[in-house]
């Protein structure tokens, strides 16, 4: 069993290989699927873009180039959500296009998951200057339209990658070493849903000794989808 298991993270790592996602390019990522929504669903992401867009008095906002809202498939039942868009994602408008976008797409694969089949946003839609860490204040302030965000989209599954998107949706008294790998049950307005943490892929890269953690936290988002037939 020890070496079954020992050939499963090998073949993990090997996939997640840092090393392989150096380099200065964004990925290439337009948005050509037209996924069927209802009218309603449709209606309230425009509501809540628009909102996020007419923000008055957000220095992130205007110091940013772009709106970073989504990417991802609406209708999925997956949803992950992550800190705050760095320069790629600004550039592109998109989230995780940069280089933490090629290892979250790689760690992904590996459950046989990919952008088509889940739904991505972050818990602050415009760049920080510097890629900086978000204030409690901007946290604060764009905290009512991801948990609106995540009220509209209503996954069955809700993935939190790193501390800050933990600290904003679940608490700040928590340590993300001490959560990750659990399941939590979570209200956003009348829906819930199922909510586990794991480590950001910009840490991961920083701390490569932590991918056999997120290899772990990966494999129960498999299972749970499974179970859930998702």
């Amino acid at each position: 069993m020890f070496k079954k298991n020992s050939i499963k993270l090998i073949k993990f790592y090997n996939l997640i290989n840092h090393n392989l996602i150096y380099n200065n390019k964004a990925i290439n990522r337009y948005r050509r699927d037209n996924f069927e929504l209802t009218e309603d669903k449709v209606k309230n992401l425009d509501l809540l873009k628009k909102s996020i867009q007419n923000l008055k008095n957000c220095d992130l906002k205007k110091n940013a180039k772009n709106i970073v809202f989504c990417d991802g498939n609406p209708k999925s039942k997956i949803m992950l959500v992550g800190e705050a868009p760095g320069a790629n994602e600004d550039e592109e408008g998109l989230p995780f296009v940069g280089r933490a976008g090629q290892l979250l797409d790689k760690m992904l694969s590996a459950i046989d998951l990919n952008r088509n089949k889940v739904y991505i946003s972050n818990i602050i839609n415009f760049r920080p200057p510097d890629n900086r860490r978000p204030t409690d204040n901007e946290i604060k302030r764009y905290l009512p339209f991801i948990s609106k965000h995540i009220e509209i989209i209503q996954p069955k599954i809700l993935v939190l990658l790193g501390s800050t998107a933990m600290n904003a949706l679940i608490g700040n008294e928590i340590n993300i070493s001490k959560m990750r790998g659990k399941w939590i049950e979570k209200k956003f307005g009348s829906f819930k849903t199922s909510v586990i943490i794991t480590f950001h892929p910009a840490f991961l890269m920083r701390q490569p000794a932590q991918k056999k953690m997120a290899w772990i936290d990966l494999k129960m988002i498999r299972d749970k989808k499974t179970k859930l037939k998702i």
